[in-house]
C-alpha cells in the first residue's frame, strides 16, 4: 500500500520555540508552527489540530464519495469541514471532540440512504479509525438539492 511522511524541525524551548513542518509531497514546505499558532490567535502558521482536521475532512470526503459509487450513486460535490477541539484535561492537553460537517450533492439518492452512507464513511475512513481514541466524533450531513 502506501506510506506518507511528514517532517518537523523544532528549534528552541517550549513557548519560545518555533517549528517548521513539511510533507513529503511538498504541499507543505517549512510551514511555521509554534505556541502562538497553536494556543493563541496567530494565523501566520499551522498547528497539529488544524492538520488533523484537514486530514480527517479529506479522508471522510473521499470515503463518502467511494461509498456512494459502490452503492450506485454519483457524487457531484462533497464539502466537508472538520473542527478539532483541544482542551486542558488532567493537567495536560487532549483532543476531546471532532465535529464533521458535510454537505453533498448526490444524484438520485434519498435522505435515508444518504445518511446511512455518510455514517458508514465516518466509521470506515482510515483517519476516523486512527482517531478512534477521541471520545466524541460527530457528523452533521446535509444533502443538497
Amino acid at each position: 500500500m502506501s506510506e506518507r511522511k511528514g517532517t518537523v524541525h523544532w528549534q528552541g524551548r517550549g513557548k519560545e520555540g518555533q517549528g517548521r513542518i513539511s510533507t513529503e509531497s511538498g504541499t507543505l514546505k517549512d510551514a511555521n508552527y509554534g505556541f502562538s499558532t497553536r494556543f493563541e490567535e496567530d494565523r501566520r502558521g499551522t498547528n497539529p489540530e488544524e492538520l488533523i482536521a484537514a486530514a480527517h475532512a479529506a479522508c471522510f470526503s473521499m470515503a463518502f464519495s467511494f461509498a456512494c459509487d459502490k452503492a450506485g450513486f454519483a457524487t457531484q460535490s462533497v464539502d466537508t469541514t472538520a473542527s478539532v477541539r483541544l482542551v486542558m484535561k488532567d493537567g495536560g492537553f487532549s483532543i476531546d471532540r471532532i465535529a464533521l460537517e458535510m454537505s453533498a450533492a448526490v444524484l438520485g439518492i434519498d435522505e435515508a440512504k444518504f445518511q446511512e452512507l455518510a455514517q458508514g464513511a465516518k466509521a470506515g475512513c482510515p483517519v476516523s479509525k486512527a482517531l478512534s481514541g477521541v471520545p466524541e466524533i460527530t457528523l452533521r450531513a446535509t444533502l443538497r438539492g
